[in-house]
């Protein structure tokens, strides 16, 4: 596993199926997404057959984008990749530096992910929220998740939590509704929550239009469930990513592409290699600028205080024992003096010492 500060946004420059079946192109995704500076590259894994029946048929968006005339089955089956492409891409992502993570779209796969390849976590998407044996196979693993949460209501989501709480406590009981909602509420299913749930809003629509993004929902996630919360962001351009940074996301996910023109169902609405490398930039910029919350002076402006502030100044000659008033005693730059804040404290009383204009009281 890549360490990483626990203090900064955890970003997946999710590769997907970019790679288009080819094994070289998924490398130079890694390489993309390592010189952008992601902490993690995502791809997909799956079993075509084990996903979708044959007559299973594709999203508006991708029967616009692919071959009209072929079924979901047909295309997802040119873009699997196999147990040792999960080799290759791993060593390279070691090489490069880079987490490698994939989602799983059936058991099999779970297994490949946790078991043979010892990933250190695992992504749910969002289709298979409401998939309890796909739930209660990924938390038997022991491995964290990060779950997506597209298409689901606040319900929904609990449910999943449910089971994915019961499948972390009892790998070998009997599941039940019953036991999911118990696990769920007793301390100990949700201490394994927060140590190894992180859950992603997401609108499950490519491109997602920015007015049914909603991303104020990461925080009714947040208070309802006290877990760590993120955006799995499928909205045009980087505004929104950035805008999920401010309001405190844990983990941004992106879909990026080499190339927007390439053929297959994700490359138009993911970010080019620019675009990635000009979002991460922005987001660290944005986690930077958050601080930790509390109002002190910075250090950066401190220097500045006493250039910026005032003080109180003599408005002409007051002689000693001069009893200081409205008419003698004015307030102006620098900062290094007697603060303005004491003005009504010298009103009326006698000056010890001389001044003469624009002397500072002192």
């Amino acid at each position: 596993m890549i360490k990483k500060n626990k203090d900064k946004v955890l970003i997946i420059a999710e590769a997907g199926v970019n790679h288009n079946g080819s094994v070289d192109t998924a490398r130079q995704l890694i390489d993309v997404a390592a010189d952008a500076g992601a902490d993690i590259v995502k791809f997909q894994t799956f079993k075509a057959q084990k996903v979708v029946c044959r007559y299973a048929q594709k999203a508006d968006y991708q029967i616009k984008i692919t071959e009209k005339n072929e079924s979901q089955l047909d295309m997802l089956k040119k873009l699997e990749l196999n147990e040792k492409a999960h080799h290759i891409l791993i060593d390279h992502c070691r090489i490069r530096g880079i987490e490698f993570l994939s989602t799983p779209f059936d058991l099999e796969s779970i297994d490949l992910l946790a078991d043979n390849l010892n990933l250190h976590r695992l992504k749910i998407p969002s289709g298979e929220i409401t998939n309890g044996p796909y739930l209660l196979h990924a938390a038997n693993t022991g491995k964290p998740v990060v779950l997506s949460t597209g298409m689901s209501t606040l319900g929904e989501v609990e449910e999943a939590l449910r089971v994915l709480a019961f499948g972390y406590l009892y790998k070998k009981d009997k599941p039940s509704l019953e036991k999911f909602h118990k696990a769920f509420c007793s301390a100990g299913g949700q201490n394994i929550l927060r140590k190894k749930v992180t859950l992603l809003h997401c609108t499950t629509e490519y491109p997602a239009p920015y007015d049914q993004v909603n991303i104020r929902a990461m925080k009714t996630m947040h208070k309802a469930f006290g877990l760590p919360v993120g955006l799995s962001d499928h909205t045009p351009g980087i505004v929104v990513s950035i805008a999920a940074t401010a309001l405190g996301a844990t983990v941004i996910e992106k879909h990026f592409t080499l190339d927007k023109k390439m053929p297959g169902p994700d490359h138009k609405t993911s970010l080019d290699p620019d675009e990635l490398k000009n979002m991460i930039k922005a987001i660290r910029q944005v986690e930077a600028a958050l601080g930790n919350g509390k109002k002190v002076p910075m250090p950066a402006e401190v220097k500045n205080r006493t250039v910026a502030r005032k003080s109180l100044v003599a408005v002409g000659k007051i002689q000693q024992g001069e009893v200081y008033t409205s008419k003698n005693l004015t307030v102006k730059r620098p900062g290094d003096g007697i603060s303005p804040m004491r003005y009504w404290e010298y009103l009326g009383e006698l000056s010890d010492k001389s001044f003469v204009y624009d002397d500072l009281i002192s």
